[in-house]
């Protein structure tokens, strides 16, 4: 939908992703004012959204997708890693494998206990539970049944996840039926942000049922070029739309909700960031930030692949066209099968060594190969295991190739650059392998698709590591939230230095939290509405 651009709004929020979606519909709960959302790309009203295996569709593709790519990784020998972010009405919610996890309790409380007081799990569990929807688990201290995201178990029902999980019980990991319940360690099946089978996005979930209001307005395939600043305070945004540059004016305040690559780049082309880059650039510096799209982390995968024919897995055959044919009818008919599937129905949590006080990996078991991403397609059917470095030490940074807002960001996670992450990949690795290895795959063993050294062959598994490993899509903390005044947010999530300005994404995370970052994107969202509407 389209509304006039030459206006003024009370809030203006910038990006229709998760957190833009929850921000703004949350906003315009109060009729007293107007709020406006602003999104880059299009609408969500595609089968490549709502239908859940519709994601090999746009992740590895540029529809409704910016595919980005980072600056050559030293830690990957050179390589180039790949960063989808999703480009459309609900933004990555709209193109992730939706599946719903908070992270452990024990990230929120360090960061409380490093600064950030208001944010630790007792605080944020109530914003958690206010979003969710929850379809299988009942209202109580950990879940909601109430909110508007729904969350429910996955309707693919299929053979190998449970093969899976026999093999990890073999290898000595508990069962966990509910990873946001009061433990997250052990593997199970994960819950999912669908309902009746389709994906339910931050679009779907808040802003559809508040498009009625009269005071939301919802702008697509506007690209923001810039903040507008005058005096110290932010008054409006530039604004791409079908070729015109238009400005919209914002009486109270502007929330930046463009994700960890997207929120810093647009503060450094509003020239708030660090100096000596902007002037790089050649863009005049409103405010020397120097924290501005620091401090990037993400979660770095491991991935081993077997190729096995088996019609209840994934592939590129004439008898699996046949096969998800017949799925497509079930599909259509019940909302049921292997359409529902989000390629990561099972996982868990676990620890890849003895003394530590949580899980330090997770694993996404997958009935698909997924190779680069999904980009390479090798011929056949297969199955594969993930696992990630749940808190890792290195960090990256996210930076500018130019000063024109067409052109994508500068991204370097500077992956494995810090010694202790790639000992902790080496260790995922293993994980991997024994659980791959163990007596439940025994009659569907498969074949590698990549030589994978022995276990003990250490230093094998670094180059492995080097040579495959990339991004499990959980880029944070470029706006970093902190107490000190060396952060770019304050506790708030209000821009140090300027007025009428807060970032409310992924981004403003101290550090990542152990698990998939989808949730707790929307825990920020809909606690910065809190914070907005009481004015803090």
């Amino acid at each position: 939908m389209s509304h006039p651009m030459s206006q003024a709004y009370d809030y203006v929020v910038v990006g229709g992703g998760t957190a833009g979606c929850t921000l703004a519909a949350r906003l315009s709960e109060d009729p007293a004012v107007t709020v406006a959302l602003l999104e880059a790309g299009p609408g969500d009203a595609t089968a490549w959204v709502t239908v859940p295996i519709g994601l090999i569709g746009t992740v590895p593709t540029r529809r409704l997708n910016w595919a980005f790519e980072t600056e050559p990784q030293a830690g990957l020998n050179g390589r180039c890693g790949y960063q989808p972010r999703g480009k459309v009405m609900g933004g990555s919610s709209s193109i992730n494998a939706m599946v719903y996890v908070r992270g452990h309790a024990s990230d929120y409380d360090a960061w409380a206990a490093a600064g950030c007081q208001g944010w630790s799990w007792s605080d944020v569990l109530p914003y958690f539970k206010r979003s969710e929807g929850n379809t299988y688990f009942s209202d109580g201290p950990r879940h909601s049944t109430q909110g508007p995201l729904k969350v429910s178990n996955s309707r693919s029902d299929n053979s190998f996840d449970q093969y899976f999980l026999d093999a990890a019980v073999q290898c000595g990991y508990a069962t966990n039926p509910d990873f946001n319940g009061d433990e997250q360690e052990g593997v199970g099946w994960y819950q999912v942000t669908q309902f009746n089978g389709e994906r339910w996005n931050a679009q779907r979930a808040f802003i559809a049922p508040a498009l009625s209001r009269g005071n939301l307005h919802v702008v697509q395939q506007a690209q923001v070029q810039r903040l507008v600043l005058s005096q110290g305070r932010v008054v409006g945004v530039e604004v791409l739309q079908g070729g015109q540059l238009q400005t919209i004016g914002c009486r109270r305040e502007v929330s930046l909700c463009a994700g960890a690559f997207g929120s810093p780049q647009l503060l450094m082309l509003s020239g708030i960031g660090p100096a000596a880059q902007l002037q790089a650039q050649g863009i005049a510096v409103q405010l020397n930030l120097p924290a501005v799209g620091q401090n990037l982390q993400d979660h770095l995968d491991c991935l081993l692949t077997r190729r096995c024919f088996d019609l209840a897995l994934f592939g590129q055959t004439l008898p699996g066209a046949v096969s998800m044919l017949l799925h497509w009818y079930r599909y259509a008919l019940r909302r049921r099968g292997n359409f529902c599937s989000n390629f990561a129905e099972s996982g868990g949590f676990v620890r890849s060594r003895p003394g530590l006080q949580c899980p330090d990996l997770q694993l996404h078991f997958s009935r698909g190969q997924g190779l680069d991403h999904g980009r390479n397609k090798p011929p056949g059917h297969g199955y594969g295991l993930h696992a990630c470095l749940l808190r890792p030490q290195s960090r990256g940074r996210v930076g500018l190739h130019s000063a024109n807002a067409q052109d994508p960001p500068l991204i370097d996670p500077q992956f494995l650059s810090h010694a202790e992450d790639l000992a902790g990949m080496v260790r995922a690795y293993q994980v991997c392998r024994s659980i791959l290895d163990a007596p439940a795959f025994d009659k569907h063993r498969g074949k590698p698709n990549r030589r994978e050294p022995d276990l003990d062959d250490i230093a094998g598994v670094e180059q492995f590591l080097r040579d495959h490993s990339d991004t499990i899509y959980h880029p944070v903390g470029t706006c970093r939230m902190g107490s000190d005044s060396a952060s770019v947010t304050d506790l708030a999530l209000r821009v140090r230095g300027v007025d009428g300005l807060r970032v409310a994404d992924a981004s403003i995370m101290p550090t990542l939290v152990g698990g998939n970052t989808n949730a707790p994107t929307y825990m920020i969202a809909e606690k910065a509405a809190d914070m907005i509407r009481r004015q803090t």
